[in-house]
């Protein structure tokens, strides 16, 4: 006789297959395993997303305070750029009040005081990176660094030289703060 509470093999199954009902059970217990699965990735998205996202914040206060800081060192740079300048001015300032303190000179004495005092400030200027622009009679005219004053014949010398130089010019760091002013020898 059989057992009622076994299970009878279906005559259409063959023998140590599982039965439908192991099918559905083990298929409820892989969904389940599925479910924890998906669970646990979507928990651990969040984590990651979460932590991101945090880093991202720090990340923009980081670019804020980079930007905040770079601001401020271009605004000390701007306050403060003249002040080596100044400083370099100083002794010629000195010079010249020295000078304007003597009564009695004689005008050797003045100018004296007047070529060494013109020997500091040239000095201070090109400490400071303020170069003097003289170019030489016969040199090429460079727009430039030049300005043309008037064109004037030049028997001698190729068109468009420096015929003469009417007032100097002055360049600080590769930038033209005074083109010199002269005059261009015409073509023939």
């Amino acid at each position: 006789m059989t057992d009622p509470q076994k299970p009878q093999p279906n005559p259409q199954t063959p023998q140590g297959a599982p039965s439908p009902e192991e099918l559905e059970a083990a298929q409820a217990a892989n969904e389940a395993d599925g479910l924890a699965t998906a669970q646990n990735e979507i928990a651990a998205l969040k984590a990651k997303n979460t932590e991101l996202a945090d880093q991202y914040l720090r990340a923009q206060a980081e670019v804020q305070n980079a930007r905040r800081r770079a601001d401020e060192e271009v605004s000390k740079s701007r306050k403060f750029a003249i002040e080596g300048f100044a400083e370099s001015l100083l002794p010629v300032l000195d010079s010249l009040e020295a000078g304007l303190t003597v009564k009695d000179a004689t005008a050797d004495q003045i100018r004296q005081g007047a070529e060494a005092t013109l020997r500091q400030l040239k000095s201070a200027l090109e400490r400071n990176k303020v170069i003097e622009i003289a170019p030489a009679t016969g040199s090429k005219f460079d727009p430039h660094q030049h300005q043309a004053i008037s064109v004037v014949p030049a028997p001698g010398q190729e068109p468009n030289t420096i015929a003469g130089v009417l007032q100097k010019g002055y360049m600080i760091a590769d930038r033209v703060l005074r083109p010199a002013l002269v005059t261009v020898s015409s073509p023939s």
